[in-house]
């Protein structure tokens, strides 16, 4: 069967294929750029990484909605493959996908780890925590990173992929090693870009939402809000970079226009302006400048951390009134990548 046919539509071959393209091309040149010894190419390589990274991870998304292929297998096949170039194959590729399915059919944030409780139990972690956010670094993120990692080693429900979970950290973790050993600013600069990917995707999800978490990843009952479209967009929100040229919206694959994409988790990244003009026309007013997202990040990168939820919060139409005027505090450590 030819690769069109085998495609979730004929236009997937120029779009998909050209992201999955950009993410090898840019990877492999990302990582060459980190060993001469200009600081600029050394620069260059480390935004170029970081951004490969960045869209491996936007297409495990796309795969994850089915949206690359027909076929479940061959998307489950490009996700697990693309999970080793943003650093995510430590779970399961399936694990991903569950969760991130369970937060558009609940219409919930739902996780495992409490890590408002975490703080709590841990004040010390929290001031640590708070200090090194207010560089800028994503230390709350590193917090998710390092369960990740040790995923099935923390998480009860997942001991049953300790056997893989080790390989992988035997795997990436030799190479790591290596590096630190033979090649210690590589090494450094991998952690920088490493560090940019997993600032831009909480980024993104800072301000798509304006729910809590919930702690019932590994629960079965019924969602208070299932079904209730009306109240999902209410509280979903759109941050694209801009509304002038659809071209910047594509460093992130279009991930901003989030209410389209909720609206219709059926339509693929290149699909979603449309879409939205289509709910909204070209309406400023309904998308969270990205003034405002600056401004927030800014602010509020140590308020976030916890209690973002406590006191006289703004919701839905309130909610994205106050996050136009930059006066919410968004969320924080937010990703799809993370499966609990």
């Amino acid at each position: 069967m030819a690769i069109r046919e085998q495609l979730y539509d004929s236009d997937g071959l120029w779009f998909q294929g050209g992201a999955v393209i950009y993410v090898v091309i840019a990877y492999v040149v990302g990582w060459a750029g980190l060993f001469p010894g200009s600081l600029l190419v050394n620069s260059g390589a480390v935004l170029l990484l970081a951004h490969a990274m960045v869209i491996a991870a936007y297409m495990i998304h796309e795969c994850g909605h089915n949206l690359v292929f027909r076929s479940i297998q061959q998307n489950a096949k490009l996700g697990r493959v693309l999970s080793w170039f943003c650093g995510s194959a430590y779970g399961t590729y399936e694990d991903i996908r569950y969760k991130h399915f369970r937060h558009h059919v609940d219409n919930d944030d739902v996780v495992w780890f409490d890590y408002e409780k975490f703080f709590d139990d841990h004040p010390a972690a929290l001031r640590v925590t708070r200090f090194v956010e207010w560089f800028y670094i994503p230390a709350h993120d590193l917090i998710m990173h390092f369960i990740m990692v040790f995923t099935s080693f923390i998480i009860p429900k997942r001991k049953n992929q300790r056997r893989r979970n080790l390989v992988v950290i035997v795997v990436r973790g030799s190479i790591f090693v290596s590096l630190i050993v033979f090649f210690p600013k590589v090494a450094g600069l991998y952690v920088v870009a490493y560090l940019l990917m997993m600032t831009v995707l909480r980024f993104m999800d800072s301000v798509q939402h304006d729910y809590p978490y919930s702690l019932t990843l590994f629960e079965f009952g019924k969602p208070p809000r299932k079904g209730n479209f009306e109240w999902e967009q209410e509280h979903t929100f759109s941050n694209p970079h801009t509304l002038k040229a659809e071209w910047p919206n594509w460093l992130t694959l279009n991930f901003g226009f989030h209410n389209a994409h909720h609206a219709d988790m059926t339509i693929p990244w290149y699909r979603l302006p449309a879409k939205h003009r289509e709910m909204f026309g070209g309406d400023p007013t309904v998308v969270i400048p990205l003034s405002a997202q600056l401004k927030i990040f800014h602010k509020q990168r140590v308020r976030r951390i916890v209690g973002n939820h406590e006191g006289v919060v703004p919701e839905g139409k309130e909610f994205l009134k106050a996050a136009r005027r930059a006066e919410v505090y968004g969320g924080n450590a937010a990703s799809f990548l993370t499966s609990f």
